[in-house]
C-alpha cells in the first residue's frame, strides 16, 4: 500500500513539472514575441538612434541570455522531467512487477488452493468410488453367493433325487432280478401265480367262501390250489366246489413277443401255435384232475396272472371256444377274475337273504302274537288303574269330608303339642314337599 502511495506522489510531481515546463515555454515565447514586435517596430521607424542600437544590443543580449537561460532551464527541466519520468517509469515498472509478482503469488496460492481442492475432490471421488466398488462387490458377492447357494441347493436336491432314483432303480433292478429268478423257475412261477390268486380271493371273498388245497375228485390224488364254495340246492346238501387253478406259460409268450418285436411273422405263427398247444394241455390237465360233478361244478377256472398273456389267449377266439366246449375251462386274468368274484359275492348275499326270509317271517309272527298279548295286558292295567282312581277319589272325597265334620267341634292344639302327642313328622314333611312342588 505504501509503494502505491509513493508512486502516486511521484506521478503528481512529474505532472506539475510538465505543466511548469509548458508554462515557461509559453512565457519565453511571449517574451520573444514582444522582442520581435519591438524590433519590428524599430525597423519600421528606421529612425534608429544610438540608444536604440544599444537598446537593441541590450535586447539582443538579453534575448540571447534569455534564450540561453531558457534553453538551460529547458534542458534542466527536460533532464528533470526525463529523470522524473524515468523514475516514474521505474517505479511503475517496479509497481507492475510487484503487482505481477503479487498476482503470480495470488494465482499460485489460488492454484495451490484449487489444486488442494481438486486433490480433495479427487480423493473424495476416489473414496466414494472405492465405497461404491466395495458396496457393489459386496452386493455382487452376496448375490453371487445366494445364486451359487441356490444353484448348489438345486444341484444337491437334484443329486439327492438322482441318488434316490438310482437307489430306486437299484431296488427295482433287484426286484426285477428277483422276479426274473422267480419267472425263470417253473416251480417259482407256479408259486407266484398261486400267491396272486390267493391275494385276489382273500380280498374279494370271506374265508368261509373258499378253500385252499382241496381234493375235489375222489378218484384223484391231486389237490386243487383254491376252490370256491358254492351252496347246494338245499340247505342240508354239501357245498359245491368251483376249482380255480393258476397257470403261467411265460416262456412261449416271451418268444412270441420277441418275434413280434423283430417283425418275424413266421416265428410269431410258430410261437402262437405253441402257445395254443400249451394252453390246451393246461386246460385238459385242470379238467381231468379237478372237475368232478356233482361234487364240483361242471367247469373250472384257469387263472393267468398277467394281463398280456390273458389278452393274447383271449384274442384267439377259436382257442377260447375250444377250452369252453371240450374242457369246460373259463380263462381269466386278474381283472376278469375280480369281476367274477364280485358277481359271486353278490350271489352269496342274495342267497343269504333268501335263506333268512323264512326266519324273518317267523320272527314277525312271534312279534305279532306277543304284541296281541301285550295289548290285552295293557287293557287290564288300564282297568285296574281306573278302579284304583275311583277308590282313591271316594276316599279323598266322602271319607275325608265325614272325618272333618266329626272333628269340627274338637279344639285344635298348637303344632308343637300336637307333634309331641302324635309324631307325624313324616306327614308334615310330605305336606311341605307337596306344598312346595304342587
Amino acid at each position: 500500500m505504501g509503494e502505491n502511495d509513493s508512486d502516486y506522489g511521484n506521478g503528481q510531481r512529474g505532472a506539475y513539472l510538465l505543466i511548469a515546463y509548458y508554462f515557461m515555454e509559453i512565457v519565453l515565447l511571449t517574451v520573444n514575441l514582444v522582442l520581435l514586435l519591438v524590433l519590428l517596430f524599430l525597423f519600421i521607424g528606421r529612425r534608429q538612434t544610438k540608444q536604440w542600437d544599444e537598446l537593441q544590443t541590450v535586447l539582443r543580449q538579453q534575448m540571447q541570455e534569455n534564450r540561453e537561460e531558457l534553453n538551460r532551464s529547458i534542458r534542466e527541466l527536460r533532464m528533470e522531467i526525463t529523470q522524473t519520468l524515468s523514475e516514474n517509469i521505474r517505479h511503475l515498472q517496479d509497481a507492475m512487477y510487484q503487482n505481477m509478482r503479487a498476482n503470480g503469488e495470488l494465482q499460485a496460492q489460488k492454484f495451490d488452493e484449487l489444486t488442494k481442492q481438486q486433490d480433495k475432490l479427487v480423493t473424495s471421488t476416489e473414496k466414494r468410488l472405492d465405497d461404491m466398488r466395495v458396496m457393489v462387490e459386496e452386493k455382487l458377492q452376496k448375490t453371487l453367493n445366494e445364486r451359487i447357494g441356490q444353484s448348489f441347493e438345486i444341484v444337491r436336491s437334484q443329486l439327492e433325487n438322482v441318488q434316490k432314483g438310482l437307489g430306486e432303480m437299484q431296488s427295482l433292478a433287484q426286484d426285477v432280478g428277483g422276479l426274473k429268478k422267480v419267472l425263470s423257475n417253473v416251480k417259482r412261477r407256479g408259486t407266484f401265480g398261486e400267491v396272486q390268486l390267493g391275494a385276489l380271493l382273500e380280498q374279494m371273498l370271506s374265508p368261509e367262501q373258499y378253500a385252499v388245497n382241496v381234493k375235489t375228485k375222489k378218484s384223484s390224488t391231486d389237490f386243487v390250489e383254491y376252490a370256491i364254495k358254492l351252496p347246494g340246492k338245499n340247505d342240508n346238501e354239501e357245498v359245491v366246489y368251483l376249482p380255480v387253478d393258476a397257470k403261467f406259460p411265460p416262456d412261449i409268450y416271451e418268444r412270441y413277443y420277441d418275434a413280434f418285436e423283430a417283425g418275424d411273422a413266421a416265428a410269431m405263427d410258430a410261437c402262437g401255435k405253441q402257445l395254443e398247444t400249451v394252453i390246451k394241455k393246461m386246460a385238459k390237465d385242470i379238467h381231468e384232475k379237478y372237475v368232478d360233478p356233482p361234487a364240483t361244478t361242471d367247469f373250472a377256472i384257469m387263472f393267468l396272472p398277467f394281463e398280456n398273456i390273458y389278452a393274447e389267449v383271449i384274442r384267439r377266439t377259436t382257442l377260447v371256444e375250444t377250452l369252453q366246449k371240450e374242457y369246460k375251462i373259463v380263462v381269466t386274468g386278474p381283472t376278469t377274475l375280480g369281476a367274477i368274484l364280485n358277481s359271486l359275492q353278490m350271489g352269496f348275499r342274495t342267497l343269504a337273504i333268501q335263506k333268512r326270509t323264512s326266519e324273518v317271517w317267523s320272527v314277525l309272527g312271534a312279534v305279532k302274537t306277543e304284541f296281541g298279548k301285550f295289548g290285552g295286558m295293557l287293557q287290564k292295567v288300564q282297568k285296574n288303574l281306573q278302579n284304583a282312581g275311583d277308590q282313591l277319589e271316594e276316599v279323598m272325597g266322602k271319607r275325608t269330608r265325614a272325618i272333618e265334620r266329626r272333628l269340627r267341634q274338637v279344639e285344635e292344639l298348637p303344632q308343637d303339642e300336637s307333634r309331641k302327642i302324635l309324631p307325624l313328622e313324616a306327614f308334615d314333611d310330605d305336606d311341605d314337599e307337596t306344598t312346595e312342588n304342587p
